[in-house]
């Protein structure tokens, strides 16, 4: 892991709770538990090229289609 992805998660973490309500504590268990994470870490060479809303938006489909129940 590059010294930028950390930051770019947090941001990315960060962005998510405030679009969806959350806190940032559960924002990351949201995204850890729907493999959202997961997502922003494979694919952090094209996802931190992106817009955060255009981010969170495939963050929200990512984590739908593994269970999570935000929309």
């Amino acid at each position: 892991m590059s010294k930028y992805e950390i930051p770019y998660l947090t941001a990315c973490i960060r962005a998510f709770g405030q679009r969806f309500s959350m806190t940032r504590e559960a924002a990351f268990h949201y995204l850890h538990e729907y493999k959202g994470l997961a997502f922003l870490i494979e694919f952090y060479d094209v996802e931190h090229l992106q817009s955060m809303d255009e981010t969170i938006d495939d963050l929200l489909i990512v984590c739908q289609k593994n269970g999570g129940t935000l929309s």
